[in-house]
Formats: C-alpha cells, structure tokens, sequence
C-alpha cells in the first residue's frame, strides 16, 4: 500500500525541482523503497491523466474535478502495485495551471480540500522550493535558451489567468504573488509543508536538508541511518 506522496514544487522554472525528485527517488530506492518517480513532462503521458491530456487539447483548459479524478486514480493504481513511496515533480496541488485557468483563491482552496480526500490515506509532504522568480527565470533560460523563454512568456500570456505576462519581468512578478498564494494555501491545507530555500544552497545541499526533514515522516520505509 502505497503510504507516502513525495510532491516536490517550486516557486519557478528553475529552481531545481526535477533535481531534488531525481535525488529524492535514488535516495528512497537505496533504501530500499518501492518509488514512483513521476516527471513533470510525463502528466500528459501517464494513462490516469489521459481525460487530463483530452481536455487540456481542446482549449487548454482543464476542469478542476478531471484532476482531482485523475489523482485519485494515480493513488490507487499505485496502491494496487505495491508502490511505497511517491516522488512527483510538479504535480499537486496544481497551484499554477488552476491560476493560469482562471480560478481564484477560494476556489483553489476547495480544489485542494478535493484533492486531500482524494489521496487519503496516503500521508503527502509538500516540498516547496523557492528562491527569487528573476533569477530563477534566468538560470532556466540560460540552461533551455531563448526560445524557451519566448515558448513560456506567450504561454502565460495566452491563459485567462495570467494575460497580464509580456515578458520576463511580468512573468517574474506573477510568479511572486503566485508563490504569496501558494504559501497561503498550503498553509491552510492538511499536508505536511518542507520550504527549501534554493537560493541560498547548491542541490546537494538542499537535496540532504529536505531528506533530514523527510526521515521523520519516512520512519516506515526508510531504516535509520539511510
């Protein structure tokens, strides 16, 4: 029975999320968990997120109970394979797509109570990792480049919630008072919460603070000492 969710998030494309789960995962595996590495690209691919992927083809807008429905079913198709542990990057609680979308405060606050009894009984800890959105802007384009840059200020741009993104400036600000929020959020939420703060430390770093951090939680399925 799959008893742990691993939700790795962050404050912006950069800031090292899909790191920190690689880390995460063989880190787990080593001590020899059964783990779920869910990547971000894969949201679209996964066969429990396929009315996820029909809807988000339509008009690119996905309704908030086809995501609780899908994470429901992730949770437990994991359970029925004897997964121990999920590691996601950049899954729940869906912060940025449902402001993208047009959903405001309370109603992400809703969806997130929806997808707290979705995933019951597992027990989820949400990593969020944060450091300075103009920064982290900048290492993601210095390490995908310039049409990235564009690709992801005209996605913002086109989405109901975020129309007011022209460039990376407007982007970084969004993505500040979209962190404001997020903290908000979670703060209200039943979920475990473990801020890392990734401008102030490499990834190995911040890979070994939030494995401290996790142990407590992890007792079941990782031994002492790994």
């Amino acid at each position: 029975m799959t008893t742990h969710w691993i939700a790795v998030v962050g404050n912006s494309p950069g800031v090292g999320k899909s790191t920190l789960c690689v880390a995460l995962a063989s880190w787990l595996r080593d001590a020899g968990a059964v783990v779920d590495h869910f990547e971000e690209e894969h949201i679209l691919t996964r066969a429990q997120f396929r009315d996820v992927a029909e809807e988000f083809a339509g008009d690119g807008v996905v309704h908030p109970r086809t995501l609780v429905a899908a994470t429901r079913s992730y949770v437990e198709h994991a359970r029925g394979s004897g997964v121990d542990v999920l590691v996601t990057d950049a899954l729940i609680p869906f912060v940025p797509s449902l402001v993208a979308w047009g959903q405001d405060e309370p109603a992400i606050a809703e969806i997130i109570r929806d997808l707290e009894r979705a995933v019951e009984p597992t027990r989820v800890t949400l990593v969020y990792l944060r450091d300075d959105p103009g920064v982290a802007l900048q290492r993601a384009v210095d390490r995908e480049g310039p049409a990235w840059a564009e690709w992801y200020v005209g996605k913002l741009g086109a989405a109901p919630g975020t129309r007011s993104v022209v460039d990376l400036a407007s982007a970084a600000e969004h993505l500040r008072r979209e962190a404001d929020l997020t903290l908000r959020l979670l703060a209200a939420s039943r979920w475990d919460v473990v801020i890392a703060d990734a401008g102030v430390a490499d990834a190995g770093q911040i890979a070994r603070y939030v494995r401290e951090r996790l142990r407590g939680r992890l007792q079941d399925v990782v031994p002492s000492g790994r």
